[in-house]
């Protein structure tokens, strides 16, 4: 799959840390580095997210135990026969 070039302008202080960063041995160039932010943000989102399904979870009552027919469905959706 080709990959379609993309420009980004910085101004000079971040092109100069961007070029540090690249100097310092850790990056092989600047498109390296920002891959790695990019997915250093991505894991970030993730864990913004799922923060955000365990507080939901927490604030939504006490839990209550499952049923067998909890794990019926639940081998059902498994299984494929539910969706």
């Amino acid at each position: 799959m080709p990959i379609d070039p993309m420009n980004v302008a910085l101004p000079e202080s971040l092109r100069a840390y961007v070029s540090q960063r690249v100097a310092s041995g850790q990056y092989g160039d600047a498109s390296e580095y920002l891959r790695e932010l990019i997915r250093k943000d991505q894991r970030e989102q993730e864990l913004v997210w799922l923060r955000a399904l365990v507080e939901q979870g927490l604030s939504s009552g006490p839990a209550a135990p499952d049923t067998p027919e909890d794990w019926a469905e639940l081998r059902g959706i498994a299984s494929g026969h539910i969706e």
